[in-house]
């Protein structure tokens, strides 16, 4: 069954923690960037940590549910939650090592492309987007690569670390599509306690078989990590992750595109640093594509017939 099929109408719990989702994840490059440790280390300790955080709860309030995942037909929604994590660590895999072998702005521009990847996906799932949601990705996606200022280089280094922030953009839209199928029935809490878990534990191995260091970090790092784990793990991919429950994959990857004038705002605010004014036209494209995917999304949800449904055990999700 299509997720439309159950999705209830977006509600203003859903819009604030849509909002605060999107400040928390533009926290995330300057974090990483001030952070002395390799990126992959930094992305194991945030999963790790977060799910430190989350299971006491859920293994607690959710052990039933933890159940449901592991018998009959509940066993599909628990190989959703995994393979989400299984996406997830592939995305910090290949994403994160691109901005060592390309330019950064190359790596994020084309890690970019995420809502495209997401419109093919809900495209082969038999889905048909409005024309103008794909316009505003279109605009959100040219409005990030000139945003970002990305340079192409021709070298073959570089030409790896495009093809790998490439690869992190399709594997982004994968995770967040397991995400909205796997939130369609299971609760935010369970959801993310095992898609964190499985995203850990592979990357615990990629770091092991890599020989990439995971400690002997100075206190300032591990700070920034701490940071990362409350604000971009918890608030940012957690709360974008109960979204999906009201929220398609699609509008979301949109959205998270807002982490490119969020940063910079943070940047302003935080560091003093004033954006490039010629980066200014690309933040006022993306903005423009964001509110027409916002738009569209709207009008083709007011179109759908109301179905009533069983919902999951946290549609009050902040208290899970």
């Amino acid at each position: 069954m299509p997720p439309e099929a159950h999705r209830p109408p977006p509600d203003l719990l859903t819009t604030g923690a849509l909002a605060l989702a999107v400040v928390a994840v533009s926290s995330s490059a300057p974090l990483i960037a001030f952070a002395a440790a390799p990126a992959l280390a930094v992305a194991f300790w945030r999963n790790l940590l977060s799910v430190a955080v989350l299971s006491p709860f859920a293994l607690t309030r959710r052990r039933a549910e933890f159940r449901s995942l592991t018998i009959g037909a509940g066993r599909r929604d628990g190989v959703f939650c995994v393979l989400s994590g299984v996406a997830l660590a592939a995305h910090f895999a290949t994403w994160m090592p691109s901005a060592k072998l390309t330019s950064v702005a190359a790596a994020t521009a084309l890690v970019a492309t995420q809502p495209v990847w997401q419109g093919l996906i809900a495209r082969a799932q038999g889905r048909r987007l409005p024309l103008g949601m794909w316009a505003g990705i279109g605009l959100a996606v040219v409005g990030a690569v000139l945003a970002t200022g990305a340079d192409f280089t021709l070298s073959g280094e570089a030409f790896a670390g495009d093809l790998l922030a490439v690869a992190g953009g399709m594997f982004a839209a994968v995770y967040t599509a397991l995400g909205e199928r796997a939130r369609a029935t299971v609760s935010t809490a369970t959801y993310t306690t095992i898609c964190y878990g499985v995203c850990a534990l592979i990357l615990l191995v990629v770091c092991l078989v890599g020989q990439v260091p995971l400690g002997g970090f100075d206190t300032g790092t591990w700070l920034a990590v701490l940071a990362l784990v409350g604000g971009a793990q918890l608030l940012g991919h957690s709360m974008f992750n109960y979204a999906l429950r009201r929220i398609s994959a699609t509008t979301i990857s949109v959205l998270i595109l807002l982490e490119a004038p969020g940063a910079a705002l943070l940047g302003w605010a935080w560091l003093g640093q004033l954006p490039d004014p010629v980066t200014l036209p690309g933040l006022a494209l993306l903005l423009a594509g964001v509110a027409v995917v916002v738009l569209s999304s709207a009008r083709s949800a007011r179109r759908l017939p109301r179905v009533t449904t069983a919902v999951p055990a946290d549609t009050a999700p902040l208290r899970d």
